[in-house]
């Protein structure tokens, strides 16, 4: 009940939804990222796996070029930016816990993204032209099973940070529904 006191206040039912939006939004966009590592990892890459190397290296640089993109960065920093919002707003509720612990683990999404997965990617760019690149196998092997180790680590992340933005709407949800029907029961009375 102490997530929003000032719900039973005029104007400030608008504060309450506006919180419970940004909840709601930190859970989507973390939910979009995550499904971007689950889609890497249940298709993305086993679908390489079965390439020869050099069409592996080619198709794998043209993913990091073209991934880099507005729409994908508004969902991979968005994620982080929302749920340290909703953390902001809902640090007097009890659901802070559950926020808080999302944010850490979105948190380290981006770290293991910045510390494992791009150098992998900036290494295999590097690797140039793979029709000019002389041992194309050489440059996967160095690739191909760091790169799904960390992908596969983010994946667990993010949807563990999910699992948690999940939990805190359910239990935004609940006390607001508590405190709906705690003001309709006092005012029939």
């Amino acid at each position: 009940m102490t997530q929003n006191k000032a719900a039973g206040r005029p104007g400030s039912r608008s504060a309450g939804s506006g919180a419970r939006a940004v909840l709601g939004a930190a859970t989507v966009a973390n939910g979009l990222v995550a499904g971007v590592w689950y889609a890497y990892a249940t298709s993305v890459m086993p679908a390489l796996a079965r390439s020869d190397d050099r069409i592996y290296v080619e198709v794998m640089q043209n993913i990091n070029e073209v991934i880099q993109n507005p729409v994908f960065f508004a969902g991979f920093f968005g994620a982080l930016i929302l749920a340290a919002v909703a953390a902001w707003q809902q640090r007097r509720s009890p659901t802070r816990w559950w926020v808080r612990a999302a944010l850490v683990l979105y948190a380290a999404v981006l770290l293991v993204t910045m510390a494992a997965n791009i150098p992998l990617n900036d290494a295999l760019a590097a690797a140039g032209n793979p029709a000019r690149i002389a041992d194309p196998a050489a440059v996967r092997e160095r690739f191909e099973d760091p790169w799904v180790v960390w992908n596969v680590v983010r994946l667990v992340l993010s949807t563990a940070a999910l699992a948690c933005l999940w939990r805190a709407t359910a239990l935004v949800r609940q006390t607001s529904a508590y405190l709906v029907s705690a003001a309709g029961s006092s005012a029939s009375r």
